[in-house]
């Protein structure tokens, strides 16, 4: 893309960190990757109890953030659309060898960045694999609720939020 931009990170997590948005904004996508929520619209849902994103609202265009649900001190769960805390401490996905060295903060930021442009092949494969395998959990969502209650598997909704599902209406 001969618009690629540089974009130069410096947050909490990263200092100095580089990359190119190559694509642009919100489009092509990997064919196998169709989330049903854009970064933007997590953020005003309420996800990962408003810590996710405090410090590198930089990096991204303000647009995502004037609706955001964020808290400012500590995690704040009932910022979640589903008021609960749906995921395990950032700690864990280390543990877990889910953390690629450019993407710190885990999944969201991995989809934030691809969002805006970004593209590392090999990682995004990775990512979209995961994210489709996630949707397993709407499967269960669909077979153990009554569509639409809310009431029902609260945790698994928030998480669905969290991996771009919108699982609102499940």
């Amino acid at each position: 893309m001969k618009n690629a931009v540089e974009v130069v990170v410096h947050d909490r997590m990263q200092q100095g960190y580089r990359y190119m948005r190559t694509a642009p904004m919100g489009k092509a996508f990997d064919p196998d990757f169709e989330p049903e929520l854009t970064p933007a619209e997590m953020l005003e849902l309420g996800v990962f109890c408003g810590k996710y994103m405090t410090d590198c609202t930089a990096e991204f265009p303000a647009t995502w953030f004037k609706h955001a649900k964020l808290a400012p001190e500590k995690a704040d769960c009932s910022l979640n659309y589903f008021g609960i805390r749906a995921s395990v401490s950032l700690r864990v996905w280390v543990q877990k060898g889910w953390i690629h060295p450019d993407d710190p903060r885990g999944w969201f930021q991995w989809y934030c960045r691809y969002y805006s442009g970004r593209r590392m092949p090999g990682e995004d494969h990775r990512q979209i694999a995961r994210w489709r395998a996630f949707r397993r959990h709407a499967a269960q969502v669909r077979k153990n609720c009554e569509p639409g209650d809310p009431f029902c598997r609260p945790k698994q909704r928030q998480a669905l939020l969290q991996w771009a599902y919108d699982s609102r209406d499940i």
